[in-house]
């Protein structure tokens, strides 16, 4: 299990201290990258010199390499280090970061780059070997999109979400989600949308519209609710999916100020899936060590020091000692401090 302040920074000031300069990010993403050591992705050599670019030149078939190529940072304007700090942005604030609130904060020229870089964030959010929901799932949708004039339900002309849900034993506390827009509702779409998030045998509750007819064939274990001779109401009846459907608005609303087009809707639904699934996580970060001095490499990394009780406060607030951790005078990223 990563540990935060070890294996990766757990606090902004942390942050600041393990990526200082340019060097340090191109360090810590090159140990991202190969972390068993450098190899060429021409002829596969294991041997490179970094060129005074930031490249790194293979001594085998001469081809320069860089270590933001084929990332979403390949060929971009910005430096690593607004990179990485605008990642650490994201993932730490809670309810994320508009494009107009980044701009403003990091100072870009343009709404436009700001966005674009969001965007780019957003599609990494999503791993493709990710696991299938399992368990009890609750199945429905939900509408995103300004008042209409039109039909009340699924009448209405807003966009159609499709929501996917785990059902815990304890019906307080919700498991994984999965999340798509759904263009045109029909069969194939929204039980196409079950076989892409839910694994096959799980059990799949779902109202009684008789789009879901088709799940029991698909390999499910199909339960309908009929909500009109129901005596609860929707939201009582099938609890998870409506309450993610009401975090979804509200965090749409607080966040993007409701601005959602269709043609990126998908990428805002990643973004609030990979929110929504790592609620509980306290901080977010890889496992990873954090990057050394170039005249440290070949040291052994610090060790890590054991938790101490606060000694108690004397007088005037004042701890009872007087001595000054060494850790704290000396600085710098790598240590537990």
């Amino acid at each position: 299990m990563p540990v935060a302040g070890v294996d990766y920074p757990g606090t902004w000031q942390e942050f600041r201290g393990w990526f200082a300069t340019e060097d340090d990010c191109v360090s810590y993403l090159a140990r991202l990258r190969w972390p068993d050591g450098f190899a060429c992705p021409v002829c596969g050599g294991r041997e490179a010199w970094r060129t005074g670019s930031g490249l790194w030149l293979c001594t085998s078939c001469r081809r320069k390499t860089s270590v933001t190529a084929g990332t979403i940072m390949h060929r971009s304007k910005q430096p690593p280090s607004t990179w990485l700090a605008l990642m650490w942005f994201v993932t730490a604030q809670k309810t994320g970061v508009s494009a107009l609130g980044a701009q403003r904060s990091f100072g870009f020229g343009s709404y436009e780059t700001a966005w674009a870089m969001l965007h780019k964030l957003r599609r990494a959010m999503v791993r493709p070997d990710r696991e299938l929901l399992d368990g009890l799932v609750e199945v429905d949708e939900t509408y995103i999109g300004a008042r209409s004039s039109g039909r009340a339900g699924r009448g209405t002309d807003k966009m159609m979400v499709a929501i996917a849900v785990e059902i815990r034993a304890n019906p307080n506390r919700l498991g994984r989600v999965r999340l798509a827009y759904i263009p045109r509702a029909s069969r194939d779409s929204l039980c196409g949308f079950v076989s892409y998030a839910v694994a096959k045998g799980v059990t799949v509750r779902t109202d009684g519209w008789n789009v879901y007819g088709p799940l029991t064939k698909l390999g499910y274990r199909h339960n309908a609710v009929n909500m009109s001779a129901s005596s609860d109401p929707a939201h009582i009846a099938m609890p998870g999916v409506h309450r993610v459907a009401a975090l979804l608005k509200r965090w749409l609303a607080g966040t993007l100020h409701h601005h959602v087009s269709a043609k990126h809707l998908d990428y805002y639904l990643d973004e609030f899936t990979f929110r929504f699934n790592r609620r509980t996580s306290r901080r977010c970060g890889p496992a990873v060590p954090p990057p050394r001095p170039a005249s440290d490499e070949h040291r052994s990394p610090p060790a890590r020091r054991p938790h101490r009780r606060r000694p108690r406060p004397g007088p005037l607030g004042l701890g009872a000692t007087n001595r000054i951790c060494r850790t704290c005078v000396r600085g710098g990223g790598g240590g537990v401090g």
